[in-house]
């Protein structure tokens, strides 16, 4: 039964994006300027203020958002990420952080599926077992857990997550309080799948996509980008949102760090851009595939840029560590679920101590790995060298040995000696840049020496402290 105060919040907010529609550029600043005064805390603010900035990505995507996609999903981002993400949810977990001392984060990345219609070269979820599956039940109960913890935003990965399709329709149309992502790589989207994505409205698809069709077919087979052209003509011509989701590898950084592929997935619809490196996962990981560090340096440099001059929201989850003030994994900011059901930091962190299908998602977050995870973060005093295990391997190999964690890959159990040994030298390799970077460069986020606030410390008083420089 819809609860009397949702709805009229929600008659509320629609009435709202209503307005704005009719001139997003002029009315988009007049109605979040007036939504920030009840915010009661300087995060809340803090992204409130995006979305008036007209010089911040965010206010770039929520317009070219209003202007190219179906009322109804407009609605229900404004809502469901907007208000009950960002605002709601955060209210809600900073009080149970403090209460439990543990990280929850904004999102939960889970695997419908573990099986998929294509064998890309290096993916990292190739060690999977292949007959993996969460049932409807399962998927619907961490979804409720989650909200129980402030958690509006559900993401699917895979496995192929749409072979599963019906059923996250499903989810998304029972939990339309919530906002979905699947990253696909689009070759089954139809037009039954764009409309009925038009008519859920809460639900948007991140296509994984390596730049053009050589690129893109060199890792995902011949013919795939073709696939996914149709989808995005189809997704765009029922106004669905969409965006792109691209590896950046040794191969194709040039590419996908080109102005001519952005403006070309902006001009298809595209309205937001998840950029990941590769990481050598599985015994078999082709290690000529790791970017070099001068590649990274590139992509630091075009991501803010674009971020500058063109519509479309970017997101590089390696570089853009002084945003984030360090690693967002281990339920700081997300967490993944596995098809099997184990409960994993980060989806390029195969370690776990518990399966979702034995404890509940606070049980979870209170893991022996994820209290690592939550004592350590951030892992490098240098945001710009935020991660575990491609800048900091040997904190990811104390904590997985602290924690006891076990390997989750079903085909190999990679242990976290051999895979930390692998990124050894390239975080040798990206240190001095980084640290360059930090010291000279004037395209980073204020975060950039300011400690992560730690909701959890009963002692921590809403201000942000600096970090000593290393």
């Amino acid at each position: 039964m819809l609860n009397p105060k949702y709805f009229i919040n929600s008659l509320g907010l629609n009435l709202a994006a209503s307005y704005v529609l009719k001139n997003p550029k002029k009315r988009l600043p007049k109605l979040v300027k007036g939504v920030e005064r009840f915010a009661s805390n300087s995060i809340q603010k803090g992204y409130l203020q995006a979305f008036y900035d007209e010089k911040n990505p965010m206010y770039q995507f929520l317009v070219n958002l209003m202007e190219n996609t179906n009322s109804k999903t407009v609605k229900s981002f404004v809502r469901n990420f907007g208000v009950n993400t960002a605002m709601v949810g955060v209210k809600k977990s900073q009080k149970l952080m403090r209460k439990h001392h543990c990280n929850i984060p904004i999102a939960v990345l889970m695997d419908p599926t573990s099986s998929c219609n294509l064998k890309c070269k290096g993916c990292w979820a190739a060690e999977y077992k292949k007959t993996d599956n969460l049932s409807f039940d399962l998927m619907d109960r961490i979804i409720k857990e989650g909200k129980d913890l402030g958690i509006y935003w559900y993401l699917y990965s895979g496995g192929e997550p749409t072979i599963r399709r019906n059923d996250l329709l499903k989810l998304a149309k029972k939990h339309q309080d919530c906002f979905f992502l699947a990253f696909t790589n689009a070759t089954l989207v139809d037009d039954e799948f764009a409309k009925a994505l038009a008519e859920v409205g809460n639900f948007t698809l991140a296509i994984s996509v390596e730049g053009f069709e050589e690129e893109t077919d060199f890792r995902r087979g011949k013919g795939t980008y073709q696939k996914i052209m149709n989808a995005m003509r189809l997704l765009k011509k029922h106004g669905v949102m969409f965006g792109i989701s691209s590896c950046y590898h040794s191969k194709n950084t040039k590419v996908i760090g080109s102005e001519e592929y952005i403006d070309y997935m902006i001009k298809m619809g595209a309205s937001y851009a998840w950029l990941f490196t590769y990481i050598p996962l599985g015994k078999d990981a082709e290690m000529d595939l790791l970017c070099s560090p001068e590649q990274r340096k590139f992509m630091f440099d075009q991501v803010r840029k674009f971020r500058e001059t063109k519509p479309i929201l970017m997101i590089d989850f390696w570089n853009d560590g002084d945003y984030s003030r360090g690693c967002i994994a281990g339920g700081r900011s997300y967490l993944h679920i596995n098809a099997h059901g184990d409960v994993e930091p980060c989806a390029f962190i195969h370690y776990s101590n518990v399966n979702i299908k034995d404890v509940s998602l606070l049980e979870s977050l209170k893991s022996p790995l994820f209290k690592q995870y939550n004592q350590n973060q951030p892992f490098n005093k240098n945001y710009l060298r935020p991660c575990p295990l491609l800048d900091n391997p040997d904190k990811l190999k104390e904590m997985v040995h602290t924690s006891n964690a076990k390997s989750t890959q079903m085909l190999d159990k990679e242990s976290v000696d051999d895979l930390t040994d692998k990124c050894q030298q390239i975080s040798k390799d990206w240190a001095p840049v980084a640290e360059k970077i930090r010291r000279e460069s004037d395209k980073l986020s204020v975060h950039v020496n300011k400690k992560p606030p730690r909701f959890w410390d009963e002692n921590w008083d809403g201000t942000e402290e600096l970090i000593e420089e290393s």
